[in-house]
C-alpha cells in the first residue's frame, strides 16, 4: 500500500494518476489529513484498515502501508518571506513528523525537495553532495526538511527537481500559454538557467523506484533495490526562462494552443524586478539516478511538446 501526501497537488495528481493506470494500491490524502498535526498523521495511519479513505474492494491484507510518497509543500517563494511560520510548518516541520510515522510503522519515504537548497551561484550542474546554501524562506526550508528527515529515519528517497510543471495547477507553461493569448509582449528573464521539468516524467521515476525496491531479489547488484538517500531529477538539457518561453510559444501555435502573434521581450532579473532573490543557475546533475537506474533522462523539449499536444493541456 502507498499512501500518497498531497494527492491533489500538480505532481500528486499525476503520481495518483499513475498509480491507478499502475494498478498500484494506493490512499491518497490532502489537507484532510494535517501534516502538521503528528498526532492527525498516527490516527491515520494507525487506523488505516478501517479508514474510510479506501476502495471497499481492497483486501485487507493490501492495506498496510509499505510506501508513503510526500508531495505536500508550501512552494510561494515570495509569499513564503512573509509567511515564514507557515512555510517552515509545511516543509520542515511536516516531513519530520511524517518521517516518524513512516519509522513507526516501518514504511519507506518517498520526499520530494527543490533546486532552491543551492545558492544558484555555480556554473556546473550541482551534485547531491554539494554544500547547501539556500538563498531565502522557501529554500531554507526545504533544505530543513531534508536534514529533519534524514535525522528520523533511513529508509528515504528525497528527490530533488527543479522548473516543474504539470496538468494539473498553476505552472510556468499554463501562465505564459494564457500571457501569450491575451497580450500583444511579454518580457522574460534570461540570466536564469535550468532544466524544465514534466510532472508525468516525475511520476514515473517515482514509480519505478517503488517497482525496483519491490522486485529486488538481492542486496546488491543489478537485483536489489535502489539504494537509500537523496537524489536529484530534472527532464535533460537546461535552458533559460526566456528561450523556455519562446519553446512554449512555438509549440503553441503548432497546436493550437496559442492563437495570435505575441512578441517575447528578454530580461534581466534586475529589470523584471523580482520581489525575492532566486537562483541564477539551477541545473541539477543527474549522474547518480541516471547510473543507479540505468536510465536516459527525456530531452526537455520533447517532454513539453508531448505536455503541449496532449488532450489533458488545459491552462488553469
Amino acid at each position: 500500500m502507498i499512501w500518497l501526501i498531497g494527492c491533489k497537488g500538480m505532481l500528486g495528481s499525476e503520481i495518483a494518476k499513475q498509480l491507478t493506470e499502475s494498478k498500484m494500491p494506493w490512499i491518497g490524502t490532502n489537507r484532510e489529513v494535517d501534516i502538521t498535526n503528528p498526532d492527525a498523521l498516527e490516527a491515520f495511519a494507525d487506523n488505516i484498515e478501517t479508514n474510510s479513505y479506501f476502495p471497499s474492494e481492497l483486501k485487507r491484507a493490501d492495506r498496510k502501508i509499505k510506501w508513503i510518497i510526500n508531495c505536500a509543500a508550501y512552494t510561494n517563494v515570495e509569499k513564503a518571506e512573509e509567511d515564514t511560520e507557515l512555510a517552515d510548518k509545511l516543509n520542515r516541520e511536516g516531513p519530520q513528523n511524517i518521517a516518524r510515522v513512516a519509522r513507526k510503522i516501518s514504511a519507506k519515504l518517498i520526499h520530494i525537495s527543490t533546486d532552491y537548497v543551492f545558492n544558484g551561484h555555480g556554473s556546473a550542474p550541482y551534485t547531491e553532495d554539494m554544500p547547501k546554501d539556500p538563498l531565502g524562506v522557501y529554500g531554507r526550508t526545504k533544505s530543513d526538511g531534508e536534514d529533519a528527515i534524514q535525522k528520523e529515519m533511513n529508509t528515504y528517497y528525497i528527490i530533488r527537481t527543479a522548473w516543474l510543471y504539470g496538468f494539473d495547477g498553476k505552472n510556468f507553461v499554463y501562465t505564459m500559454t494564457k500571457a501569450m493569448n491575451s497580450h500583444d509582449s511579454v518580457k522574460v528573464v534570461n540570466d536564469q538557467k535550468g532544466s524544465p521539468t514534466c510532472a508525468v516524467d516525475l511520476a514515473e521515476i517515482i514509480l519505478k523506484i517503488i517497482e525496483k525496491s519491490e522486485k529486488a531479489t538481492s542486496f546488491f547488484g543489478k537485483n536489489s533495490a535502489l539504494a537509500f538517500g537523496i537524489y536529484q531529477y530534472t527532464d535533460g538539457g537546461e535552458t533559460n526562462w526566456y528561450e523556455f518561453c519562446q519553446e512554449i510559444y512555438k509549440l503553441g501555435r503548432k497546436y493550437g494552443r496559442i492563437t495570435q502573434d505575441c512578441q517575447i521581450n528578454p530580461c534581466s532579473t534586475e529589470e523584471y524586478g523580482a520581489k525575492v532573490e532566486r537562483p541564477s543557475y539551477s541545473v541539477l546533475s543527474k549522474d547518480k539516478i541516471c547510473k543507479a537506474m540505468k536510465i536516459k533522462l527525456p530531452g526537455w523539449q520533447n517532454s513539453l511538446e508531448k505536455f503541449i499536444k496532449s488532450s489533458r493541456f488545459e491552462p488553469k
